[in-house]
C-alpha cells in the first residue's frame, strides 16, 4: 500500500519539523484547549476567594530559580493577582538568594498589568505588595518569622524599613498571615509544612513542579496543606478560574504552555497509531513472518 510505504520511509526530519510547529504555533496563536479544574487547585482558589477578609495577608514563597521558572513563575503571578483583586496584601519571601530575582520580576509584572487594566484601583509597591529581604538560614528563618516577622528581616527587598511600610501594618507573626503558598521544586516545601504549619498552625498551600507533585498528596490528605498547584497544568487551571472571575488580563503563560504541550502530545499519539498500523500491515503483507 502506498500510504504504508510512505509511513515506513518517512524522513525523521519531517517529524521533527511538524513537532516544532506543534510547539511554536500555540505560543503565537493560543488554542485554549478545555481543561478540568482539579480539587487541590480549586481548594487554594476558594480559600483566597472566600476565607480571607479584605485587608488580609497572603504570603508567597518564591523558592525557585530559572530552571523551574516555566512552571512556577505563572503560579506566583496568578496567586498574587488573585490576592490583589480581593484587596488583600501580598508579601513575597524567599529562603534562597536566587528566589529574590524571581519574586521581583513577578511583582513588577503583576503591578504593571494590574495598574494598566485598573486605572481606578491602583496598587502600589510597599502599600499592597512587597518582597521581604533575603536572610540566610532556611528553617531558622521560618521559625523566627513565627515570633516576629519585622525583626527577622528588618527591610524589604528594595531596602525600605519594614516597620515604615503600610503593607506591614499590624503584621507581627504567623497569627497575622491568612495563607502561605510555597512555590518550589525542592524539599523546602517540607520546611514550611513542618515548622510553619506544624508548629504555628499557619495555613499552607503548595505550588510545585509536576515531577514533585506526587510527594505532597499525603500532606493534602492529612490536611497539613490546604491545596496544591502541580506543574504547568495546575497554574493553567488557576488562570482559567481567574479568567472566569474576570480579573486576569495578562498573557496566560501557563495556559499557552499547556496548549503547546497538549499539541505535542496529540502529535505523538498520532505517530504511535500510524506506526503501529504500518507495522501490522507490513507484517501481514509479509505473511506474518
Amino acid at each position: 500500500m502506498r500510504f504504508i510505504n510512505f509511513i515506513n520511509k518517512l524522513d525523521k526530519r519531517w517529524i521533527y519539523l511538524v513537532l516544532a510547529l506543534c510547539i511554536i504555533i500555540p505560543f503565537l496563536f493560543p488554542i485554549g484547549f478545555p481543561m478540568k479544574t482539579t480539587a487541590p487547585v480549586k481548594s487554594i482558589y476558594d480559600f483566597i476567594e472566600d476565607s480571607i477578609p479584605e485587608g488580609g495577608v497572603v504570603l508567597i514563597g518564591a523558592d525557585y530559580d530559572p530552571s523551574t521558572m516555566a512552571e512556577l513563575h505563572p503560579m506566583a503571578k496568578v496567586i498574587a493577582t488573585h490576592a490583589l483583586s480581593n484587596n488583600l496584601r501580598v508579601l513575597f519571601v524567599t529562603l534562597y538568594p536566587q528566589g529574590a530575582g524571581m519574586a521581583q520580576d513577578v511583582i513588577e509584572n503583576v503591578l504593571r498589568e494590574w495598574n494598566n487594566s485598573n486605572p481606578d484601583n491602583q496598587k502600589e509597591l510597599g502599600k499592597d505588595i512587597t518582597l521581604l529581604a533575603y536572610v540566610p538560614g532556611v528553617s531558622a528563618v521560618v521559625l523566627k518569622m513565627g515570633e516576629d516577622i519585622i525583626e527577622t528581616f528588618n527591610e524589604d527587598g528594595y531596602g525600605n524599613k519594614l516597620s515604615d511600610l503600610e503593607v506591614m501594618k499590624e503584621i507581627k507573626n504567623y497569627n497575622d498571615i491568612d495563607l502561605m503558598v510555597e512555590l518550589a521544586g525542592s524539599a523546602v516545601v517540607l520546611t514550611w509544612l513542618i515548622y510553619a504549619n506544624g508548629r504555628y498552625g499557619l495555613n499552607v498551600g503548595i505550588g510545585t513542579t509536576a515531577v514533585s507533585a506526587a510527594e505532597y498528596y499525603s500532606y493534602l490528605q492529612s490536611k497539613q496543606a490546604i491545596g496544591m498547584l502541580g506543574g504547568l497544568k495546575g497554574a493553567a487551571e488557576y488562570e482559567n478560574l481567574l479568567s472566569k472571575k474576570g480579573v486576569y488580563w495578562g498573557r496566560k503563560d501557563a495556559t499557552v504552555g499547556m496548549d503547546a504541550q497538549s499539541s505535542a502530545h496529540i502529535f505523538f499519539i498520532i505517530l504511535i497509531v500510524l506506526g503501529n498500523i504500518a507495522y501490522f500491515v507490513s507484517k501481514k503483507q509479509k505473511g506474518g513472518r
